[in-house]
């Protein structure tokens, strides 16, 4: 058994296979991937929304003939 190995025997702490640590890696990665993506669209989706807001502010301003000053 490899020196880590004894260690973690003797410290009472689960061995876990060196397979098991790449695969846990691996979805770590893909969670990661994942997440970024889903904070970049996120962040395009509040700025369009900021932006078709403005359009919409805008596009509410009272024309002439909406004030009652006729």
């Amino acid at each position: 058994m490899s020196d880590g190995g004894k260690t973690a025997v003797q410290a009472d702490d689960q061995v876990v296979g060196a397979g098991e640590v790449r695969a846990l890696k691996k979805r770590i990665r893909d969670l990661e991937r994942m997440l970024g993506k889903k904070t970049m669209e996120v962040e395009i989706l509040q700025e369009a929304l900021e932006i078709a807001r403005e359009k919409k502010l805008i596009s509410r301003t009272p024309l002439p003939w909406e004030d009652g000053s006729r």
